[in-house]
């Protein structure tokens, strides 16, 4: 016979949190991270449109620029675990500054590179100093958002990409019309302006990021511990229903392999496009208008952001993350075909459709490891993950600046490279069990059910 619960135990239970309360610390939170992210993405893709001018002042072959961009990934990812074992021990808001004054600075460095060496250098000094940002602050979200949020709320952070690209393609074309004044170049100016509002910001995310609800004095006491309760319960029982309680067991699990080989081949796509797309557009149109070529290579990244923001709100339940992935996967396939095999504007159109369906499969991809672990276990899967796809973001750029340089300048050439890669993930993507998602029930509704 199945004993009911005591009263005292129902009233123990841990309580969801109010769509209100959700939506305060949304307001609260969202728009600081969104915008260090949207300068973090800004620092680190804006070499695409440089690249010509780069090779003209400096003398960069198309291989070794695309051995510089993606050098910045290697980096990155041999410091991506480490920086989020430190952010949980020390807190996201002590961290996240520490990467961004850091990173700031060296993205401003980059206007003083001279040769291929230093430009190989500075790269690979930017991806140590922004190592762990973006699975820092997936992890930080962890700790303030129920599982049935997080794939909206890591769609809307996720944002922070393609806002970038569609700022950043327009303002970065303007900076390089500064070429000359005062004796600069203007791939110069572009590093230095776009560099400083990121240390403005780490002083901001410093005065006004809580490390976690308790913290928030922007929350009643009692609201603030209910969040807290009620996440780390969630959190706990996902990670004893996947059995991921050591780090160890994370990587023998075959879900977080799967998830990290698709992750990776989105990554390939994802940073392929984003360092030369701007050259792919000039081949094009044969424009010689940065500002021009700037502003139509934000366009597929604006058709991203409006894709990231519609499908992530769609992935709430048990199946639907699972849904949305192979939906967009696939999509982005097709899209992509398209812009290999017609090419002109046609292809141009067929960017715009990989770009609306590409970026928020990275946001769900990821939001399915934050449901079968916990704490540190937690801290290092996600990064583990992530670093996985950085692998990516390093072997895209270098596979495509090769291939560029074996064909005589055809930028376009490389694009079937990321066809076969995003139709790997696609693949994949057919393997992620229907129960990956976790759906958590607070011990009181078990309670009920149990009688």
């Amino acid at each position: 016979m199945t004993m009911s619960a005591s009263p005292a135990s129902v009233a123990a239970a841990p309580q969801r949190p109010s769509a209100e309360t959700i939506a305060h610390i949304t307001r609260r939170l969202l728009p600081i991270l969104l915008l260090i992210y949207v300068m973090s993405f800004l620092d680190r893709t804006n070499l695409g449109l440089a690249q010509r001018d780069l090779e003209a002042d400096l003398g960069i072959s198309a291989a070794a620029y695309g051995l510089g961009a993606g050098l910045f990934f290697l980096t990155y990812a041999v410091f991506e675990v480490p920086s989020n074992l430190i952010l949980a021990k020390v807190g996201a808001r002590l961290w996240l500054f520490r990467i961004a004054i850091t990173w700031g600075i060296i993205a401003i460095a980059m206007a003083f590179v001279w040769n291929e060496t230093s430009f190989y250098v500075m790269r690979l000094l930017l991806g140590a100093a922004e190592a762990g940002l973006y699975p820092g602050v997936l992890f930080f979200l962890t700790k303030w958002y129920p599982h049935a949020e997080r794939a909206k709320i890591q769609g809307m952070f996720i944002l922070g990409a393609p806002i970038a690209s569609v700022i950043g393609g327009p303002l970065g074309g303007a900076l390089l019309q500064l070429d000359g004044a005062s004796g600069f170049h203007g791939w110069q100016w572009m590093f230095v302006i776009e560099g400083i509002p990121t240390l403005i910001l780490a002083f901001v995310l410093l005065a006004t990021l809580p490390d976690r609800p308790t913290k928030a004095k922007w929350l009643d006491p009692l609201v603030a511990q209910q969040v807290e309760d009620f996440v780390e319960a969630e959190n706990k029982a996902g990670a004893e229903r996947s059995g991921n309680h050591n780090f160890l067991k994370v990587l023998r699990d075959r879900q977080i392999l799967v998830i990290a080989i698709a992750y990776f081949s989105t990554q390939v796509a994802v940073y392929s496009l984003s360092y030369f797309l701007p050259s792919i557009i000039a081949q094009i149109g044969t424009f010689d208008n940065n500002v021009v070529i700037g502003v139509l290579s934000a366009v597929p990244w604006l058709f991203g952001g409006i894709g990231s923001v519609l499908i992530t709100r769609r992935a709430r339940s048990r199946n639907t993350s699972r849904f949305w992935i192979i939906i967009s996967l696939a999509a982005a396939v097709v899209g992509l075909a398209v812009a290999a095999s017609v090419g002109a504007w046609i292809g141009f159109i067929g960017f715009c459709f990989f770009g609306f369906f590409m970026v928020a499969p990275q946001a769900l991809l990821l939001s399915l490891v934050g449901l079968r672990m916990q704490g540190m276990v937690l801290a290092a899967g996600i990064a583990a993950v992530n670093t996985f796809g950085l692998i990516g973001g390093f072997a895209g750029p270098y596979a495509m600046g090769a291939m560029q340089s074996a064909t005589g300048g055809n930028a376009a050439s490389g694009v079937w490279l990321i066809v076969g890669m995003s139709a790997i993930g696609l693949l994949l993507s057919f393997m992620l069990t229907r129960r990956a998602v976790v759906d958590f029930k607070p011990p009181a509704a078990e309670a009920g059910e149990a009688r």
